[in-house]
């Protein structure tokens, strides 16, 4: 081989060695990938609204409460919030996307709630919930369009938004029907009614849903059905008598506070 031919033969052999070295080295670097991200789950709830078991049938006049008034209702809105799960003693809060839910029975779209937060998978000992909206969060203005908008607390008695607007009609004792606005929210005590208030009563209460235990897989989306047991608003521990209390109680902490009291047994979950 002449000097000419071996100045262009050399530049070659040092191109295909590097190739080469290359190659073996990333082959190398192929042969221990790093591990895989571990996969989480997720939750989601569908929301039924029934009286005595089964799906209410709205705008009838033939349900019986425990004080024995005959009721119908028309309508039910209401907030869900700080979703938790939980597992031995930890708790992990829900609230990274979305913290507040409105449900409306008119309103399809809000039948649903999925929540975006990853959860990892395993096995957890129940799930809770806030009834309503904390003191914290539940701040005048933060719903700039309805529906939510709509749930709006009048300032004067506390400001924020309703827990829950639960409208309907009963038969009083002259057998009139009458309307009622079953309103939870912020509660008064007042020096004087209605003008004189003393302060305020944050009404809004966690739920820890029976059974709720579940078990999450990677990639899964663990969906539930929250029931809202209409009828146990008005029974266990205080029956709640319309005759008594009247069809409008947003401002009567007593009636609220009642109210309140038996929405203990209210919500169950089904898988």
């Amino acid at each position: 081989m002449n000097t000419r031919s071996f100045r262009y033969i050399l530049p070659l052999l040092v191109i295909l060695l590097a190739g080469h070295v290359f190659f073996v080295t990333s082959c190398k670097k192929d042969e221990n990938p790093p591990p895989p991200e571990k996969q989480t789950g997720k939750i989601a709830f569908k929301f039924a609204h029934r009286i005595d078991g089964n799906p209410i049938q709205y705008d009838t006049m033939k349900y019986m409460n425990a004080a024995g008034n005959h009721y119908l209702v028309n309508e039910i809105q209401w907030f869900i919030s700080d979703v938790a799960i939980h597992k031995g003693n930890d708790s992990t809060l829900l609230d990274v996307w979305e913290d507040i839910h409105y449900v409306d029975t008119d309103i399809e779209n809000t039948w649903t709630f999925t929540l975006k937060d990853d959860i990892q998978p395993g096995t957890y000992d129940s799930i809770s919930f806030t009834f309503g909206i904390c003191e914290t969060k539940n701040k005048s203005l933060m719903f700039v369009n309805p529906p939510e908008s709509l749930m709006f607390w009048p300032e004067l008695l506390g400001g924020g938004y309703h827990y829950m607007k639960l409208n309907g009609k009963w038969l009083d004792t002259l057998n009139h029907i009458s309307p009622f606005n079953f309103h939870l929210g912020i509660g008064q005590i007042y020096y004087s009614f209605p003008d004189s208030i003393e302060r305020y009563v944050q009404n809004y209460f966690r739920v820890r849903l029976p059974n709720s235990a579940f078990e999450v897989n990677e990639d899964e989306t663990k969906t539930f059905t929250i029931v809202m047991n209409v009828e146990n608003w008005f029974q266990n521990p205080n029956v709640f008598d319309f005759n008594y209390w009247g069809g409008d109680i947003m401002q009567n902490q007593d009636a609220m506070h009642a109210a309140c009291q038996n929405g203990w047994d209210v919500f169950t979950l089904e898988k």
